[in-house]
């Protein structure tokens, strides 16, 4: 499977090939099943239209990680049905596995790709775990007649793979028996304030081999408002980022989306936070 790059790559690190490349970029702009606010579909461009207001050199990690490599794949294509999409986005995502050893980014769009995104993952790591940051619990089996509904996102994955959740503060009635069962480990945000014994708890459940899925309502809304389903009392943003670099230290991370960016109009917050999200997030893993 061939991957075109990007006429608009994200951070503008153009030049760099798909064989060669540290980090890839795969934009999924899928909006089918949104229950509340809509725009996660244009989340994707918008976030790599932000992204060069992203300073090249990392205040943090003291790095122009972006030198590592950094390919943009074109857009995954939306438009088939839903039920050729997820098998279509599935093969897709396996095929970018089997042309490169870069670690994949994927931008959404809602998070219900999550479904599609973590298969090949989990046939090609034993043991893989998943650290699913989010406001919602997501463990729905079914949701407005859909078993694709983002509010399913990670329901088939706790089926067979650890599953550890972060930032969680709404759950629903349907989802209470999977939420602390089986696979799934739940940290309610209200129950875990105390963010440093969080990350020592969370890095002792995850498994050594990590696929991370970030719901960018996992923040406060206050840090991300462009959101369609936001929550009160989330993450801060430096307290999600001592959190995603003590797992990106202590374990390896295979593979990260971050989704259900909803651009506002007038304004850029959101895009522009997981624009740089994205960009930290490479720099921990270089």
């Amino acid at each position: 499977m061939k991957f075109k790059a990007a006429k608009k790559p994200f951070m503008l690190s153009s030049g760099a090939s798909l064989r060669d490349a540290a980090f890839a970029v795969l934009p999924v702009p899928y909006e089918r099943t949104v229950s509340y606010g809509k725009g996660t579909r244009l989340g994707p461009a918008a976030i790599i239209e932000a992204s060069p207001q992203v300073e090249l050199w990392d205040e943090e990690t003291k790095a122009e990680t972006w030198k590592k490599g950094i390919f943009t794949a074109e857009a995954a294509d939306c438009s088939l049905p839903e039920a050729r999409f997820f098998p279509a986005l599935e093969r897709t995502v396996d095929g970018l596995l089997g042309a490169t050893g870069a670690v994949p980014f994927f931008l959404g769009g809602e998070h219900s790709i999550t479904q599609a995104l973590l298969p090949p993952f989990i046939r090609r790591h034993k043991r893989l775990s998943v650290l699913h940051f989010d406001a919602h619990a997501d463990l729905r089996v079914e949701y407005r007649g859909s078993r694709h509904s983002h509010a399913c996102a990670v329901y088939p994955a706790s089926r067979t793979n650890r599953v550890v959740q972060v930032g969680i503060r709404s759950v629903g009635h349907d989802e209470v028996r999977f939420h602390n069962a089986g696979n799934v480990k739940t940290h309610l945000m209200h129950e875990n304030r105390d963010l440093e014994k969080l990350a020592r708890t969370v890095l002792r459940e995850l498994t050594d081999t990590v696929y991370l899925t970030i719901d960018v309502d996992g923040f406060d809304p206050a840090v991300m408002p462009g959101t369609g389903t936001p929550q009160p009392g989330g993450f801060q943003w430096y307290e999600a980022l001592g959190l995603f670099k003590a797992v990106c230290a202590a374990k390896k991370v295979v593979g990260v989306d971050i989704v259900e960016t909803a651009p506002v109009k007038g304004s850029h917050i959101t895009e522009l936070a997981a624009a740089k999200l994205a960009y930290r997030l490479m720099g921990y893993l270089a």
